[in-house]
């Protein structure tokens, strides 16, 4: 990968990568896997990207597509070797704002899609443009993402584990 490349199609959009890699890991190695993954698909598949959506939003589905096929192939993996899955969720110490911290554990335990749609709506995506990255209208997601937000505020008043 060519710094140039990195340098301009890929680190002004570092924030969007991060905040979905993070949803998707426990630890910081499983992060760098992460990243380092997405960063190595969008290199390779820019050439697919096709101009009918933004750069921004191609990136986000491309983050979410590589953090859920890894996030399955390690489940598989875990099975396989007769491992139990471990369901607990770690503390996330990697913001310094303890609220984060708290919000990004909360979005852990909320499926994989509805993690997906939050993270688009904390970065403040329409409905409209989370529903092209997502797959789904707008109207759908609407509803989803006041849903979530409930679960969210349940698991953060402890109402829910």
């Amino acid at each position: 990968m060519s710094t140039d490349f990195y340098t301009s199609s890929i680190l002004p959009y570092a924030a969007i990568i991060i905040k979905i890699c993070r949803a998707y890991t426990n630890t910081q190695e499983d992060f760098e896997d992460y990243y380092q993954e997405v960063c190595l698909q969008i290199w390779k598949s820019n050439e697919n990207f096709r101009g009918q959506s933004e750069w921004s939003t191609w990136i986000y589905r491309l983050s979410l597509n590589v953090c859920l096929t890894l996030l399955k192939k390690n489940n598989k993996q875990k099975v396989a070797s007769d491992q139990i899955p471990d369901v607990a969720i770690e503390e996330c110490n990697n913001f310094d704002d303890e609220s984060l911290n708290f919000l990004y554990v909360a979005i852990k335990q909320l499926s994989e899609v509805d993690r997906a749609i939050i993270l688009l709506y904390l970065e403040e995506k329409s409905y409209q443009e989370i529903g092209i990255i997502i797959g789904t209208n707008a109207n759908n997601i609407g509803v989803r993402v006041k849903r979530i937000k409930e679960r969210l505020k349940k698991i953060l008043n402890g109402k829910v584990n």
